[in-house]
Protein backbone atom coordinates (compact mmCIF):
# COMPACT_ATOMS: atom_id res chain seq x y z
CA UNK A 1 0.00 0.00 0.00
CA UNK A 2 1.03 3.48 -0.61
CA UNK A 3 0.24 7.16 0.91
CA UNK A 4 -1.14 9.83 -0.57
CA UNK A 5 -2.10 13.72 0.31
CA UNK A 6 -5.32 14.82 -0.91
CA UNK A 7 -4.55 18.67 -0.57
CA UNK A 8 -7.31 21.40 -0.37
CA UNK A 9 -6.48 25.38 -1.02
CA UNK A 10 -9.75 26.81 0.80
CA UNK A 11 -11.96 29.42 -0.42
CA UNK A 12 -11.98 32.54 1.92
CA UNK A 13 -15.94 31.78 2.58
CA UNK A 14 -14.93 28.19 3.94
CA UNK A 15 -15.41 28.95 7.09
CA UNK A 16 -18.99 31.24 7.23
CA UNK A 17 -20.43 28.51 4.51
CA UNK A 18 -18.96 24.96 5.54
CA UNK A 19 -21.80 24.54 8.13
CA UNK A 20 -24.25 23.99 5.22
CA UNK A 21 -21.91 21.02 4.05
CA UNK A 22 -20.62 19.51 6.98
CA UNK A 23 -22.47 16.56 8.08
CA UNK A 24 -22.05 15.42 4.24
CA UNK A 25 -18.76 16.00 4.47
CA UNK A 26 -17.91 14.50 7.67
CA UNK A 27 -19.84 11.44 6.59
CA UNK A 28 -18.19 10.58 3.67
CA UNK A 29 -15.19 10.95 5.59
CA UNK A 30 -16.37 8.67 8.37
CA UNK A 31 -17.40 5.99 5.45
CA UNK A 32 -13.91 6.26 3.89
CA UNK A 33 -12.26 6.04 7.10
CA UNK A 34 -13.84 2.92 8.52
CA UNK A 35 -12.60 1.43 4.73
CA UNK A 36 -9.29 1.86 6.22
CA UNK A 37 -8.59 4.14 3.33
CA UNK A 38 -8.63 7.74 4.67
CA UNK A 39 -6.26 7.47 7.32
CA UNK A 40 -6.14 11.21 9.05
CA UNK A 41 -7.87 14.41 7.81
CA UNK A 42 -8.44 18.26 8.82
CA UNK A 43 -7.95 22.08 7.94
CA UNK A 44 -5.50 23.52 8.80
CA UNK A 45 -5.53 26.26 11.73
CA UNK A 46 -5.03 30.14 11.56
CA UNK A 47 -5.57 31.03 8.57
CA UNK A 48 -7.92 27.83 7.61
CA UNK A 49 -7.02 28.59 3.78
CA UNK A 50 -5.62 24.73 3.75
CA UNK A 51 -6.84 20.74 4.20
CA UNK A 52 -4.97 17.70 4.16
CA UNK A 53 -6.27 14.29 4.00
CA UNK A 54 -4.16 11.44 4.41
CA UNK A 55 -5.25 8.23 2.19
CA UNK A 56 -3.84 4.80 2.21
CA UNK A 57 -4.38 3.03 -0.84
CA UNK A 58 -2.39 0.79 -3.62
CA UNK A 59 -2.87 3.91 -5.70
CA UNK A 60 -4.49 7.46 -6.02
CA UNK A 61 -7.66 6.99 -7.53
CA UNK A 62 -9.14 6.67 -3.86
CA UNK A 63 -7.77 10.13 -2.90
CA UNK A 64 -9.47 11.55 -6.33
CA UNK A 65 -12.61 9.87 -6.20
CA UNK A 66 -12.80 11.32 -2.45
CA UNK A 67 -12.30 14.66 -3.73
CA UNK A 68 -15.30 14.26 -6.83
CA UNK A 69 -17.57 13.20 -4.44
CA UNK A 70 -16.93 15.81 -1.64
CA UNK A 71 -19.51 18.27 -0.60
CA UNK A 72 -16.94 20.98 -0.17
CA UNK A 73 -15.51 20.81 -3.73
CA UNK A 74 -18.94 20.46 -5.33
CA UNK A 75 -20.39 23.63 -3.35
CA UNK A 76 -17.34 25.57 -3.91
CA UNK A 77 -15.61 25.64 -0.59
CA UNK A 78 -12.35 24.76 -2.26
CA UNK A 79 -10.72 26.80 -5.01
CA UNK A 80 -7.88 23.60 -6.10
CA UNK A 81 -7.24 20.18 -4.75
CA UNK A 82 -4.45 17.83 -5.86
CA UNK A 83 -3.17 14.54 -4.82
CA UNK A 84 0.35 13.63 -4.50
CA UNK A 85 1.87 10.40 -3.14
CA UNK A 86 3.52 10.33 -0.01
CA UNK A 87 6.86 8.40 0.50
CA UNK A 88 6.61 7.72 4.05
CA UNK A 89 10.12 7.38 5.91
CA UNK A 90 9.44 7.19 9.67
CA UNK A 91 6.53 5.93 11.24
CA UNK A 92 3.94 2.98 11.86
CA UNK A 93 2.70 2.52 8.58
CA UNK A 94 0.93 -0.76 9.36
Amino acid sequence: MNYYILKYQLEEIYLEDRGKYRTEHLNLAKETAQTGTLVLAGAMDDPADEALLIFKAPDEAAAKTFAEKDPYVKNGLVKKWSVRKWNVAVGDTH
